[in-house]
C-alpha cells in the first residue's frame, strides 16, 4: 500500500489539434510509448512514489486506467483516472477531488511537458516541505523581450533579469492548493498564479531545459530525438556518451570534500538557515543565498568527488535567480546533475564547526531532511573551537562535508 503523504496530478485532458493529430495530446505517440506514458515515467522515477491522479478526457479513462495501472503496481504508487473539464483550471480541481486524506503535499504536473525529470519533481516537493508554500520550477528568460501594441510596433524594452519562465510540476501545500481553487475568481494561465492571487507566497526553483511544452510539430519532433537518445540511439546520443565517459580509473568510489564558511549577518532580523532547516531566533548567515554553510559545503564536497568544480562556478553568487534561494535548491541541483553526468551518491558526512545554533537537539531531523534531498544517507556533527578564532568569538559558522560518489 502507498502511504506517501505526497500526490501528483497530471493534467492530460487537452486536444492534440495543433500537433496534427486526432488524438488527445497526452496519448498522442512518442517513442514507443505516448507523450502521457513517457510524463508517468518521471513521476513514478520519484525517490518516494507518489499517489497519482491523472486527468484525461472522459472517453479516455477507461483506456488510460487499463494501459497504465500495472505500471504504478510495478512502481508501488497509487494510480486514480478521472475525466476533466473544459478548462484546465476545472480538471485540476476535479484531480484534487479524487485526493486521499492523507495527502500533505500536491504537485500538479502538465503531461504535455512529458521529459521533465524526476528529480525535478522531487526537488519541488521538498522545497513545498521545508518553506511550506507555492514552489515552481523555472528557467531565466535569455532571448531579449519586447512589449509590443496590437499592430506589432514595438512599446518596449522588458528587462529580462526579472523574468522567468514557468514549468511544471508546481507544487504546494495541500490545503493551500485546495483553499486557492475553492476562492477562485477567475481562470488562470497556471496553478502559481492562482495561488498568488490568493495572496499565498510562491518561489521558484531551477528549472531544467528538458521540461518544454509539447505545442507544435517541432516540439514533438524534439521529444522524439530526446526520448530516442535517452533509449541510447543516434549519433547525439554517442557524441553525449563519449563527452561524458569517464576514465577506467574513475569506475570505483571517489571521494570529495568542501568546505563552506559564512559569517553572521549585521541584520538581527535576517532568519538562519542552516542544515537546511529554519531556526526561529537566531541571528542569520550572511550570503548571497540563505547562507546555508552546511548545505552549500554539502554541494562542494560532491561535485569536487565527481570532478564537476565547485557551487561557485555551477551556481553563481551574480545570478539573479539563486538570490535568497534556500540550501535544498543547490543540493537537490547538484545531484540531479551529478546523475546526468553518471554519478549517484553513496554517503555523506558534514562537521559544523561554531558556537551557535545548538545541533544536538535537532541533529536527528537535519539528517532526515539532508538525507531525503541528497537521496543517500547523511550524517551531520558540531563542534567548537574552544573560544579560538572567528568561530570562536561568534561571528561565523564554518561547515567540512567530505562525500562520496558511486558510478551510477
Amino acid at each position: 500500500m502507498n502511504d506517501s503523504t505526497v500526490a501528483v496530478i497530471v493534467v492530460a485532458a487537452g486536444s492534440g489539434t495543433r500537433l496534427g493529430h486526432a488524438e488527445p495530446k497526452a496519448l498522442v505517440p512518442l517513442g514507443g510509448d505516448t507523450i502521457l506514458g513517457v510524463a508517468l515515467d518521471a513521476v513514478y522515477g520519484m525517490r518516494e512514489a507518489p499517489h497519482v491522479v491523472v486527468v484525461v478526457p472522459a472517453d479516455r479513462v477507461a483506456e488510460v486506467r487499463r494501459r497504465y495501472q500495472p505500471r504504478a503496481r510495478a512502481a508501488s504508487a497509487g494510480l486514480v483516472v478521472v475525466a476533466g473539464g473544459l478548462t484546465r483550471q476545472e480538471s485540476v480541481a476535479r484531480g484534487l477531488a479524487e485526493l486521499p486524506r492523507e495527502i500533505e503535499v500536491v504537485l500538479v504536473h502538465d503531461a504535455a511537458r512529458p521529459l521533465a525529470p524526476a528529480a525535478v519533481f522531487d526537488e519541488v516537493a521538498a522545497a513545498v516541505e521545508a518553506r511550506g508554500h507555492g514552489i515552481v520550477p523555472g528557467l531565466p528568460v535569455v532571448d531579449t523581450v519586447k512589449r509590443v501594441d496590437a499592430e506589432g510596433r514595438v512599446l518596449e524594452t522588458v528587462d529580462r533579469s526579472e523574468l522567468a519562465a514557468m514549468q511544471t510540476p508546481q507544487g504546494f501545500p495541500r490545503e493551500v492548493l485546495e483553499s486557492a481553487y475553492a476562492a477562485a475568481p477567475a481562470d488562470f494561465t497556471d496553478d502559481a498564479a492562482l495561488v498568488a492571487a490568493a495572496g499565498v507566497p510562491v518561489d521558484v526553483v531551477p528549472g531544467d531545459a528538458r521540461g518544454f511544452k509539447v505545442t507544435v510539430p517541432s516540439d514533438l519532433h524534439r521529444a522524439e530525438q530526446l526520448v530516442a537518445e535517452r533509449a541510447g540511439g543516434g549519433p547525439a546520443a554517442e557524441e553525449r556518451a563519449a563527452h561524458r565517459a569517464l576514465p577506467a580509473h574513475a569506475a570505483v568510489p571517489r571521494v570529495g570534500t568542501g568546505v563552506d564558511v559564512h559569517g553572521f549577518a549585521d541584520d538581527p532580523a535576517t532568519p538562519l538557515w542552516l542544515v537546511g532547516l529554519h531556526w526561529p531566533g537566531e541571528r542569520g548567515l550572511s550570503g548571497h543565498s540563505d547562507g546555508d554553510a552546511v548545505a552549500h559545503a554539502i554541494c562542494d564536497a560532491l561535485l569536487a568527488a565527481a570532478g564537476l568544480g565547485d557551487i561557485g562556478g555551477m551556481f553563481g553568487t551574480a545570478d539573479p535567480r539563486f538570490s535568497g534561494a534556500h540550501g535544498e535548491v543547490f543540493l537537490a541541483e547538484t545531484v540531479r546533475r551529478l546523475g546526468a553526468d553518471g554519478w549517484r551518491v553513496g554517503n555523506v558526512s558534514v562537521q559544523v564547526v561554531g558556537n551557535r545554533p545548538k545541533l544536538a537537539p535537532r541533529r536527528a531531523e537535519a539528517e532526515a531532511l539532508l538525507t531525503r534531498i541528497v537521496g543517500a544517507p547523511v550524517s551531520v556533527a558540531a563542534t567548537t573551537t574552544d573560544g579560538l578564532g572567528f568561530t570562536g568569538r561568534g561571528e561565523g559558522v564554518t561547515a567540512i562535508a567530505t562525500a562520496l560518489v558511486l558510478p551510477a
